[in-house]
């Protein structure tokens, strides 16, 4: 078995952070993206995400990235400046190893540290494996959006889900 580090991600991991997400985009549906953004679009967003202070995360585990997650401030609205919504995507072929439990935990930890208090998933889909994941880490359903979406000629639910952190 191998071990999975975590560690902050860098500029230097926008390419394999989009290539997981763009797998994810293109084969499932927990994101409501249609079209990966291009590796500058991730650069970017994990030099914003760090540079407030907010926990973008990846996992390792020999020499490469096999998920990724994040939490950024809910709605970018005052009030909500101590509530988070988190994203985590992990490489198709690390699926149900174990990374995704661990990146969830350091998130979860993090955006204590940082601040917040309150953690939502917005889960496209009700993606089952996200539900799983989130249920397992102590998230509880908040509220269901039904057909809200559309991909791949599917009708879909957007799920939230939520935990208190600290």
């Amino acid at each position: 078995m191998t071990t999975t580090a975590i560690r902050t991600a860098t500029p230097d991991d926008a390419e394999a952070v989009a290539a997981i997400y763009a797998h994810h985009v293109l084969h499932g549906t927990a994101s409501f993206d249609t079209e990966p953004p291009p590796v500058h679009f991730w650069t970017e967003k994990i030099g914003a995400i760090v540079s407030r202070g907010w926990p973008f995360l990846v996992a390792m585990s020999e020499g490469a990235v096999t998920g990724y997650a994040y939490a950024s401030q809910f709605r970018d609205r005052p009030a909500y400046a101590h509530t988070c919504e988190d994203s985590i995507y992990i490489a198709p072929d690390r699926v149900g190893q174990g990374v995704g439990t661990s990146l969830l935990a350091a998130l979860i930890d993090a955006a204590h540290h940082c601040g917040f208090e309150q953690m939502i998933a917005v889960i496209g889909g009700a993606e089952p494996a996200s539900v799983a994941l989130h249920m397992k880490a102590g998230f509880e359903e908040a509220g269901r959006m039904r057909g809200v979406g559309r991909k791949f000629g599917r009708t879909l639910d957007t799920l939230y889900m939520q935990r208190a952190l600290g």
